[in-house]
């Protein structure tokens, strides 16, 4: 009886430390919200008040913007701006200007997304062949000169006015594929 007495000691003993070293270990994990993930949801640097230009000397084309606010997240490898102004200067092309309230940059500046507020603008102020969009969404992929959205549109020259849903914008041919509802309107 001793000698069993003796062995249930020390299974107590055990089984009680066995218990406690788990308890410690579950006490001093980080909890599930601190997870892997929920460190990359918050951006990795904040930028405010910025413009950058970037050049390309071979083509002479010039791409500049501006910015009030930048904020990147690591995870993702987006970039998100507010109240941006993009510039696009490129010889024997039209100047192409845009603004929006937000943009979202994507693969590495492949593909850049505006909302809200969204206002392109081809051609100078001065030029009889200035076009001006108006939206709420664009897509940009600025390498193939390419301007895209499903979203009402409203297109200006000169006296004439368009609206429609959906439009393509090539900037390398000046060509504007409108997708659907169009309606135009000249003021002469």
């Amino acid at each position: 009886m001793h000698s069993r007495l003796h062995i249930s000691f020390f299974l107590v003993v055990f089984i009680f430390l066995l218990l406690l070293t788990w308890w410690l270990d579950q006490i001093t994990r980080p909890s599930d919200q601190a997870n892997d993930s929920g460190l990359f949801q918050n951006p990795d640097y904040i930028a405010e008040d910025l413009s950058g230009i970037r050049m390309e000397y071979a083509t002479a084309t010039q791409r500049k913007f501006t910015a009030e606010k930048l904020l990147h997240f690591v995870a993702d490898e987006i970039t998100q701006m507010e109240n941006v102004n993009f510039i696009n200067t490129e010889p024997v092309k039209p100047l192409m200007r845009i603004k929006a309230e937000r943009a979202e940059i994507r693969n590495k500046g492949k593909d850049v997304f505006l909302s809200d507020n969204v206002t392109a603008i081809r051609g100078a102020d001065d030029e009889s062949g200035k076009i001006t969009l108006v939206t709420h969404f664009l897509h940009i992929i600025p390498d193939e000169g390419l301007v895209k959205t499903d979203q009402a549109v409203k297109i200006t020259k000169l006296n004439t006015t368009i609206n429609a849903t959906g439009m393509e914008l090539n900037n390398q041919t000046g060509i504007i594929e409108l997708l659907s509802r169009v309606k135009a309107v000249d003021n002469k």
